[in-house]
């Protein structure tokens, strides 16, 4: 296969340069990933019937392959990792495709860790090209713009469900192996149509944990064990609780992505204009606020309008974190970005591998300590975003650095 530089790239039909197709990945993903999160919770809780232990111990075995996101530097010495990124598309969308096939938990399980492989090997190659391909000054907007990307590609995919789901009676069936379908068939095709991009920097291919960038490090970890109270039990709160139907689940989801088709090119501006030290504080900030919010509705018996809104609140916050990839970008010797980026991805599954399950535990005697628990998690994580110089860099990594 053709091997071109960034530089020859430009040279090219827009079409075939590394930028398009990091907005076609951007688009493929979300079609099967954005259906599988979509139905997960209605089908394991009308098929399988899964309880909250259930649901923690799901999502536990999902966040094993992103606790082993570092065996992607091993891969990465015989596999180029735009080829990589490409195949875990292909593992993602085949093993979403047939996720309905085997209703029971093993089945389940297996599928689940199946397609997280391909999801989090994808998402590990994917950060690190966007830093390669991407230029420092324009990395905010275009993070930006690959999220409302991806949102576009997620909104059509919930909009087809929430449209089809009750007209046509459509199947999980159905439903998965259209989705999985669409993502397999464009990987492969840019696995065909695509040279091989060359980064201007090669690449580290062993392990790297450089002392400096501990603040990352610290952040990814709270990130990722933060993530689990919206992936885990905000839309499972929303069907437990207040009863919502695949269809109304959905639609609160097409709100969130609606909103950040439209936001996603202005986050980018605000973390261009503000930098990433204040846009982090924000946000979680934000969090704290919006998962205590969430207790009180167990605690006080709050209202579903009330939970409509901070599921809502809560995705946009999330939209922020772009913010830590442009402050690792600022600070990383360009020749660290591949290796750390796999590293990072297992520091960040770290907590969430045990996390589910511990919670979906203390899910079955409190729901609303469990939020509570979640706001403890964004408050550690504001102390730490306090750390973020304010224009950060090599050798000015956090505000002790200099």
């Amino acid at each position: 296969m053709r091997i071109v530089t960034l530089v020859e790239a430009q040279s090219d039909s827009f079409w075939r340069r590394p930028i398009f197709l990091l907005f076609v990945m951007a688009t493929a993903m979300p079609i099967a990933f954005a259906t599988w999160s979509a139905l997960l919770n209605n089908f394991v809780v009308e098929v399988a019937n899964f309880d909250g232990a259930d649901i923690g111990l799901l999502h536990s075995v999902r966040e094993i392959p992103g606790f082993l996101a570092v065996g992607v530097i091993a891969i990465i010495i015989f596999v180029r990792e735009q080829v990589l990124g490409l195949v875990s598309l292909v593992l993602l969308g085949v093993a979403t495709g047939v996720t309905a096939w085997f209703p029971q938990m093993g089945g389940i399980l297996t599928l689940t860790l199946l397609s997280s492989i391909g999801f989090h090997y994808y998402e590990t190659v994917n950060q690190s090209l966007q830093l390669q391909w991407i230029s420092k000054d324009r990395a905010p907007q275009v993070l930006g713009w690959l999220l409302a990307m991806g949102s576009a590609a997620s909104l059509v995919a919930f909009g087809v469900i929430v449209v089809t789901w009750e007209w046509l009676e459509l199947s999980y069936n159905a439903a998965y192996m259209i989705s999985g379908g669409i993502t397999a068939a464009i990987a492969l095709v840019c696995i065909i149509i695509y040279p091989q991009f060359q980064s201007p920097t090669p690449q580290h291919k062993t392990m790297i944990l450089r002392k400096r960038y501990w603040l990352y490090y610290a952040l990814q970890f709270m990130a990722g064990a933060r993530r689990q109270i919206f992936m885990v039990f905000a839309g499972f709160m929303m069907v437990e609780r207040f009863g919502f139907a695949v269809h109304e689940l959905t639609a609160l989801y097409l709100i969130n992505l609606a909103l950040n088709m439209v936001l996603g090119p202005v986050f980018g501006k605000v973390v261009s204009y503000f930098g990433e030290r204040n846009t982090l504080i924000f946000e979680y900030v934000g969090l704290a606020l919006v998962f205590l919010a969430y207790g009180g509705i167990y605690m006080f018996g709050w209202g579903v309008m009330l939970a409509g809104a901070l599921f809502v609140i809560d995705h946009l916050f999330f939209s922020l974190a772009f913010a830590l990839k442009t402050y690792f970008q600022k600070i990383a010797d360009p020749a660290d970005i591949a290796p750390t980026a796999a590293v990072a991805f297992t520091i960040n599954h770290i907590a969430a591998v045990g996390l589910p399950v511990i919670l979906g535990l203390v899910w079955l005697v409190s729901p609303g300590l469990v939020f509570v628990m979640a706001a403890g998690m964004a408050t550690t994580s504001l102390a730490l975003a306090l750390l973020i110089p304010r224009n950060p860099e090599p050798g000015h990594e956090t505000i002790f650095s200099r």
